[in-house]
């Protein structure tokens, strides 16, 4: 009787271990360093989202064009300008350095006209998993797993993850991190592309 007690709490153990392995690599979301501030709270240019380029006076040097997947766009005279990761008014500013070699004072604005479409996926225990579009300004986990019909009865409410690509690993929040208002969880956005695991 004692071997099958000894049998069964080592089965437990060996149990536990494998649903511990399972978990892979990750990265808490609440030990993550805080994005950069974006003071202003602008937007920042990302590949797929188009813009006009309007440069006054100078008609055969204005128009549309949309930021490629190397983050570039391609402009008369001075060709790729890198646009990703910049707002509207700093990518202008660069434009009109670029431009002082050929035109006199040049006078450079950018409009966003429009979003590069972006979605995420929905997976493992929540009620609808699928692919969402995503709202690049402000979606956080909370809101995707909230689109998916929430977690299922099965889902662990600590074993919620993002797997963004270039990212090692992925990063593991908890419910209640993500519904703690002001948390690091609940700040965290979501990127386009990103997947969304409940296990």
């Amino acid at each position: 009787m004692r071997s099958l007690k000894g049998k069964g709490a080592f089965l437990g153990v060996v149990v536990a271990g494998l649903g511990c392995a399972n978990l892979g690599q990750y990265v808490w979301a609440d030990s993550l360093p805080d994005p950069p501030a974006n003071a202003a709270g602008e937007y920042l240019l990302v590949p797929g989202d188009l813009i006009f380029v309007k440069v006054f006076n100078q008609d055969s040097l204005s128009g549309r064009t949309r930021v490629r997947p190397d983050g570039r766009v391609t402009i008369p005279f001075v060709n790729d300008v890198a646009a990703a990761g910049v707002s509207t008014q700093e990518l202008a500013k660069r434009m009109e350095v670029l431009l002082r070699d050929f035109i006199k004072t040049p006078v450079v604005t950018v409009f966003l006209e429009e979003l590069a479409p972006a979605q995420l996926s929905v997976m493992g225990e929540v009620t609808k998993p699928g692919v969402y579009p995503l709202d690049r300004t402000s979606q956080g986990v909370l809101r995707a797993l909230a689109a998916a019909g929430g977690l299922t009865e099965f889902a662990h409410k600590d074993r919620i993850f993002v797997v963004r690509s270039g990212t090692p690993g992925r990063i593991r929040f908890t419910l209640e991190g993500l519904s703690t208002p002001g948390s690091r969880s609940a700040r965290f956005r979501l990127q386009n592309d990103d997947v969304v695991v409940v296990q």
